[in-house]
């Protein structure tokens, strides 16, 4: 009898003892069988899901360690870059109480921002170790309901502008290559961009809705503004002849810094550009050019890069004249509403004027298609390395030549007006091809030498009332030992 009171005791105290555990124990609500909620939600529980597990718990006094458990996972999943607007199907998630969205919100037409990014695009490094230069820069000005779109590579920027609809203004950075090649691809109509959490960027465009991942704003470098000083005028015409006819000529080794670039010349009455790479010279004047603003003589030296941009620039604008500026570091150009800001290259350019010749009296002049097409064919059998070819002057006749082992060899026979002593010369084909690609291969083009040691000279044969003639043209070649 004893030993069975004892025995039951003992069950008792055992079962007395194993329910104060079990209050110990903080209950935790049974997760959902939806596969989605029971991934997301476990590593990152929702604020209503700690709610009412603390609703619970709440007299059986739950472990502190447990609930701040559950708060750091709370922060933690709220601090994840994830992309705005996507909802996990959790029957159990709560709405994100932050609203998204709350800074720029701006419609455009595709046509206007197809053109602007078109013409940006080009600026924008491709292969660069630094992010931030491989986006856009777009900042809203409410005022004015304008949209600015800036583009760097921390040597040059380009700033653009279009007409936009403002809803709400702001600035945001977006990768410049997708974005370009996105809006190519849509139909034409309205695009809307606004601004998301996270720097992310969402487009919509008809039935397409597209976010775009971008970067924070306040990495994006600053660009240099447009001095206030009073700027010069070029006419874009000029301008634009003046480029074409010496940016072939710039030299592409790093190692020459000062020749990476075209010497401007500007004078009161009369505006001038030579470009060399040690082998050739392009030397074009547009006398009688009055420019407002410029007394004496005024020199800028500027990089092939940004020389190429604004060839493109004044290529696409329907302008007259654009506006030239500078300071200490900088060179500003607007043309229209865009505006090209390039580094100054330092450094003393060559004595250009020193190489000039001045005792070449032997000439010949031919039609300068007839002489391109004969280089052409003639180069085709030049040594690759060098691709040399060798011209002979003879009475009344011009005759190249090329040879070389590999390929063979090939002449050709130009027929003009010659007298004087017979004269054997050799230059780079390329190089003579791309002057005469620079004239338009039109007209006639004059061939002046000294003898087969000295430096040559091609320049137009125009005459007065040649529309070309308002250009001194000079094109200076360094002879080649064949």
């Amino acid at each position: 009898m004893r030993l069975s009171q004892s025995k039951d005791l003992r069950l008792s105290l055992q079962l007395l003892l194993s329910f104060f555990l079990l209050l110990l124990i903080p209950f935790h609500p049974k997760p959902s069988k939806s596969p989605i909620t029971t991934t997301f939600s476990t590593i990152y529980p929702d604020e209503k899901s700690i709610q009412s597990t603390h609703a619970v718990t709440r007299r059986y006094r739950p472990n502190p360690r447990v609930v701040k458990l559950h708060h750091t996972a709370l922060h933690a999943s709220r601090e994840v870059n994830h992309m705005p607007g996507l909802e996990l199907e959790n029957e159990l998630a709560a709405p994100t109480s932050a609203p998204q969205g709350t800074h720029m919100e701006i419609t455009v037409t595709r046509q206007d921002l197809l053109k602007e990014l078109t013409a940006i695009q080009s600026v924008v490094e491709r292969k660069t170790t630094i992010p931030i230069l491989s986006n856009f820069l777009i900042e809203v000005d409410p005022d004015a309901d304008i949209v600015h779109i800036t583009a760097t590579d921390l040597d040059q920027a380009l700033r653009t502008s279009l007409k936009a609809k403002v809803k709400k203004a702001g600035s945001c950075t977006i990768p410049a290559r997708k974005l370009f090649d996105y809006v190519k691809l849509l139909a034409d109509g309205d695009i809307s961009l606004k601004l998301l959490e996270n720097h992310w960027v969402q487009i919509r465009s008809g039935r397409s809705n597209t976010k775009m991942v971008g970067l924070g704003r306040a990495n994006y470098p600053q660009v240099p503004e447009l001095p206030t000083v009073a700027a010069t005028k070029i006419p874009v015409a000029v301008l634009k002849t003046l480029i074409a006819r010496t940016i072939f000529s710039i030299s592409n080794e790093e190692s020459r810094y000062t020749l990476n670039g075209a010497l401007l010349i500007l004078k009161a009455e009369s505006i001038a550009m030579v470009a060399t790479d040690g082998h050739r010279l392009a030397f074009v004047e547009k006398p009688e050019e009055a420019l407002e603003g410029v007394s004496g003589e005024k020199r800028i030296l500027i990089p092939r890069k940004a020389l190429a941009e604004l060839q493109s620039l004044l290529n696409t604008t329907d302008a007259t004249h654009i506006e030239f500026a500078d300071d200490d570091l900088w060179l500003f150009f607007r043309i229209g509403h865009r505006t090209l800001s390039s580094r100054k290259l330092t450094g003393q350019f060559p004595n250009y004027e020193a190489v000039m010749p001045r005792d070449n009296t032997k000439f010949v002049v031919v039609r300068s298609r007839e002489l391109s097409d004969a280089i052409a064919r003639v180069a085709q059998f030049a040594d690759e390395r060098s691709g040399a070819v060798r011209i002979k002057l003879e009475q009344n006749e011009v005759k190249l030549t090329a040879q070389s082992n590999e390929s063979g060899d090939s002449e050709d026979t130009i027929e003009t007006p010659y007298t004087n002593d017979p004269l054997v010369v050799g230059f780079n084909s390329s190089y003579m091809l791309d002057f005469l690609k620079a004239i338009g291969n039109e007209g006639e083009v004059r061939l002046e030498f000294k003898d087969g040691q000295s430096a040559g000279q091609m320049r137009p044969e125009t005459s007065p009332d040649d529309p070309g003639g308002e250009y001194k043209y000079r094109y200076v070649l360094m002879p080649m030992r064949i």
